[in-house]
């Protein structure tokens, strides 16, 4: 207990990154015995403070002690998918001794802070809060329960846990932070506490930034403004004073809208976000400026440093050779999971990540015929891997999930894994040629799966969103479809613009240079790896941070 009583980092921190900063975010993918993620925010999240640790930045983390995690994915007899909460343990967390109150919906709940210690995982210090102890009533520990909970009032109640439940963790720890950053807007009701103890807007701005990762308007977070001032979201204030603080005159409470208005600096996540957010936003007043600092992936972490040192020496056939390893290892778990043993020779293209509408995991398949002819292919043989978690109550997105199992029924050479999580995540880049991204333009703020990938020498493919418009040179380090005016096309019309340009662009010029051209496919591998390695590590994201968010005045 002591230790924390007096909280500092402790490890000796670099002079350049001496701001005290507290960083809030409802999910961390830092390893994958700790399931507190659920996908692309958590994994961000996760490399952040990776690199934190290894640049010895002055940061801490905070977030929430997740009971069921996000889910468990199973299956059904019939393969399809199966949503289960099973409860996690923990033995590594330390329990910090901390225990306060705060008021959820007028009444006060317990919070129990533990501890994520440096040398665990080799990351930033991080600090999750439960209310899943005896001293709550049983409404008040499904709190910390399950993540993202579909019940809109638990969803409230963990919003201002962390927000406020965190803001008064940091008093607790009198660890004084400069800089409160917010990792999307869910923590925002930390803005109502710190009103109340500095009495003003203008002292809040000075100290609080705000990431934002929602490239549409309609994505953004909002709940009934009545609900959450029942909930006691605004600790305290009146309605009345609500309205005139964050400036909402209607019904719906946008956090970040308001996050938006109290930060005195937010970024988007790519640069191509950057100016969609900045056009999203330009109709409302009191808005901070939005630079962009893009997402990235830390490479200590997720690359395989031996197909590295094989490119640096130019060793190309220890290159392919472990390349094959990669493969036939992942293989094996496919196999394990599917009963499909894949060939490591095979051109392999993988679709993984959080499966949601815009994703369009499905859409490669929407051509029967051409897929079909794809995979009967004797002269350009090719196989398919899908993995990834939909949001468990996202029945359209469950439903394009079960479609493809049973779609992968009738071929050997289409396979569907479950338990998409950090360390299959790994494998199945590690396992892929190709690299499948097809987001609907521009819905996808940065997307961080195909740079993980490439740091595991796949290759992307992908649509022109998110980060993919700063890193990819087509035919050189990636392929893309090339972009054209998508804000005139109806939703049909883009999909079948791009899914056109899938086939051909695969047909005609990947699967030739893959297997006619072998040293040239090498080529825009190693290409694609040594262009990730710096642009899209989180060490240069994690220092942008510093030098463009914390530290600007």
């Amino acid at each position: 207990m002591a230790k924390f009583q007096q909280y500092h980092v402790p490890y000796t921190i670099d002079p350049r990154y001496a701001k005290k900063v507290c960083y809030f975010s409802m999910e961390f993918a830092i390893h994958q015995p700790l399931k507190i993620y659920s996908g692309g925010l958590g994994f961000l999240s996760g490399s952040h403070l990776r690199s934190a640790y290894e640049l010895r930045q002055n940061l801490i983390g905070i977030g929430i002690l997740w009971k069921y995690g996000y889910y468990d994915q199973a299956r059904n007899q019939d393969q399809t998918l199966q949503v289960q909460w099973n409860e996690k343990i923990y033995n590594y967390l330390e329990d910090t001794g901390i225990k306060y109150q705060i008021n959820i919906h007028d009444a006060p709940v317990w919070v129990k802070v533990f501890y994520l210690n440096p040398e665990t995982f080799k990351s930033a210090p991080l600090f999750l809060l439960s209310t899943d102890v005896p001293e709550n009533d049983y409404v008040s520990q499904t709190i910390t329960h399950r993540l993202y909970d579909a019940n809109v009032a638990t969803k409230v109640a963990q919003f201002i846990l962390l927000g406020i439940g965190g803001a008064r963790l940091v008093e607790e720890l009198k660890f004084k932070p400069e800089v409160y950053h917010l990792n999307e807007a869910h923590a925002i009701s930390l803005v109502f506490h710190l009103y109340k103890k500095l009495g003003s807007v203008e002292q809040i701005r000075k100290q609080l930034v705000f990431t934002t990762h929602t490239p549409e308007e309609a994505g953004n977070e909002k709940h009934d403004i009545h609900l959450c001032l029942k909930m006691s979201y605004f600790n305290g204030l009146t309605l009345d004073e609500v309205r005139k603080l964050t400036g909402i005159t209607d019904d719906q409470f946008n956090h970040s809208l308001v996050a938006l208005r109290f930060a005195r600096l937010a970024n988007a996540v790519s640069e191509l976000h950057g100016h969609v957010s900045r056009k999203i936003w330009a109709r409302y007043d009191g808005i901070c400026p939005i630079i962009h600092i893009t997402n990235s992936q830390n490479w200590k972490y997720w690359a395989d440093k031996q197909l590295y040192f094989s490119m640096d020496e130019a060793n190309e056939e220890r290159f392919e050779d472990r390349k094959k390893y990669l493969k036939r290892r992942a293989f094996d778990i496919v196999a394990d999971q599917t009963g499909k043993l894949l060939d490591p020779n095979v051109f392999t293209v993988v679709w993984a990540r959080r499966f949601a509408g815009y994703k369009r995991a499905d859409l490669i398949t929407r051509n029967k015929q051409r897929f079909e002819a794809l995979l009967n292919n004797k002269k350009y043989p090719i196989q398919f891997i899908w993995a990834g978690k939909p949001y468990p109550v996202d029945y359209p997105a469950i439903s394009d999930f079960n479609h493809l199992v049973h779609i992968s029924k009738q071929y050997r050479n289409m396979a569907v894994c479950v338990g998409y999580e950090l360390t299959l995540s790994k494998r199945l880049k590690q396992s892929a040629d190709l690299w499948l991204n097809n987001p609907r333009v521009p819905r996808e703020a940065s997307g961080t799966s195909g740079m993980t990938a490439a740091m595991n020498g796949a290759v992307n493919f992908s649509t022109n969103d998110g980060w993919i418009v700063e890193f990819i040179n087509h035919g050189n380090n990636g392929f893309v479809v090339p972009p054209t005016d998508y804000e005139k096309m109806q939703v049909h019309e883009q999909d079948e613009y791009d899914l056109n340009f899938m086939y051909d662009i695969l047909e005609r010029q990947i699967l030739p240079a893959y297997y006619d051209t072998p040293s040239t496919w090498r080529q825009i591998v190693q290409n694609g790896m040594r262009d990730v390695r710096f642009r899209f590590d989180s060490n240069r994201m994690a220092n942008e941070y510093y030098e463009l968010l914390y530290n600007a005045q």
